[in-house]
């Protein structure tokens, strides 16, 4: 028994002269959790995750084998994290000019996707929906170090009606082809949240309205009943699964927060009854506000079709505005963007966004950091520099509690201890 005991005194003092401690100073730090900005803050992490934080003026014990790394003028920030992406998707190939690329085309293109994520500052992603169940491909590529990339809570293909806007619409009859994410009825779509999870899928998503960019669907139209909604929750909640829903029209927004729903996405025709019933249930919304610009502007150019932008047209104003009341309501709100709409790497142009719309820039920033860490069920790991929690920090030039567009301008990222950007 003593041999025991000193092999495992003996191993776990190899274990302590083998730990790696970073210490982060700057001028300035977003404390999140606090609502408020810090001035010269210390930030020790090992061996990945934070170990301690202080100040300048009320320091935490640091090894004196640590690596320091002073930001100097810069503003430390949690990772930040975006509930809604697509990491094969471009905004350069829409409409049918798609039907021009092999099945795999969009792998390939997310290996560049998600660098750009993480060098915007993005160290998590929720992604909401890939072919071939590419987000699985590309969570293990970066989790297994041969590609660099943000923390990936992977859905594979998103759930949805025959026809409906998770289905595939842009074939002509004789070349007719359905989503492997179709389910129609309960209990097929209780048979397919088994087979995402079987394939990989850490959370669900379901499509419980028509959308913008899917062909001969309205936005505003539910697609998938109460019944298969509060399936698909209670089968995702079972197996110990998130699960969101696609959800513009106001029937079907209220479908899928009365199913149980964890997160609706876009979120586009809410009225005041859904707004009452999101906040009561403590639903996440997750409103798109950023993306309208983009799709309007460049949209026609890179192939998508004109029925899909005049979609865009009738649905982003009046999502914005409904943002606002949401955001007046007191409703709980995570940041998501649905990026691959727009290019990969432009995240953070939608803080203004919200901003502009109603939020303080705490709020937006909160919902970026500890509303989505919340929302994921990982607040325990991610959404805030705090003890215990991932080292995931990055820094920015300005101060993101005054000035949400500094989160535009990232200089350092770190994620899990590792810097993955630094380019002061």
């Amino acid at each position: 028994m003593k041999r025991f005991a000193l092999a495992a005194a003996l191993m776990a003092s190899a274990t302590a002269a083998q730990a790696e401690t970073v210490v982060l100073t700057a001028a300035r730090m977003a404390d999140v959790l606090a609502g408020k900005s810090v001035a010269n803050p210390v930030v020790v992490v090992t061996d990945g995750r934070i170990a301690a934080v202080g100040t300048a003026d009320r320091p935490p014990a640091i090894p004196a084998d640590a690596k320091r790394i002073d930001l100097g003028p810069l503003t430390l920030v949690p990772g930040l994290i975006d509930m809604h992406v697509h990491l094969g998707g471009t905004p350069l190939i829409g409409g049918y000019r798609r039907l021009e690329y092999t099945d795999q085309f969009n792998t390939v293109l997310g290996v560049p996707n998600v660098k750009a994520t993480l060098d915007a500052g993005f160290t998590t992603v929720r992604s909401l929906g890939e072919e071939h169940h590419a987000d699985v491909a590309f969570r293990q590529a970066i989790d297994g170090g041969f590609i660099p990339g943000p923390r990936i809570v992977a859905a594979t293909y998103a759930i949805g009606a025959t026809g409906g806007h998770c289905d595939e619409n842009t074939n002509v009859p004789s070349m007719v082809r359905t989503s492997p994410g179709v389910a129609d009825g309960p209990e097929a779509v209780r048979h397919k949240v088994r087979e995402l999870k079987k394939l990989g899928a850490q959370v669900i998503k379901v499509c419980a309205t028509g959308g913008v960019f899917s062909r001969n669907t309205d936005p505003g139209a539910q697609q998938m009943t109460y019944e298969e909604l509060k399936m698909a929750a209670d089968e995702a909640h079972m197996l110990g699964l998130k699960i969101a829903a696609h959800a513009h029209g106001t029937d079907g927004i209220k479908a899928a927060i009365k199913a149980g729903i964890d997160t609706i996405e876009h979120v586009s025709f809410i009225d005041a009854e859904g707004i009452k019933l999101a906040k009561e249930k403590g639903t996440w919304l997750g409103f798109d506000v950023y993306n309208t610009e983009y799709t309007l502007s460049e949209g026609a150019k890179n192939g998508v079709l004109e029925e899909n932008i005049e979609k865009e047209r009738r649905v982003g104003t009046l999502q914005r505005e409904n943002f606002r009341k949401a955001v007046e309501g007191g409703a709980r709100h995570i940041f998501s963007t649905d990026a691959g709409i727009y290019p990969h790497g432009m995240n953070a142009r939608q803080f203004a966004v919200m901003v502009r719309f109603g939020m303080t820039p705490l709020q937006a920033l909160q919902s970026a950091t500890t509303n989505a860490a919340q929302a994921l069920g990982r607040d325990k790991d991610v959404g805030a520099i705090a003890p215990g929690r991932f080292g995931d920090i990055i820094a920015v030039a300005g101060d993101p509690l005054a000035d949400p567009t500094s989160l535009e301008r990232v200089a350092f990222v770190m994620k899990g201890g590792k810097v993955e950007k630094d380019v002061r």
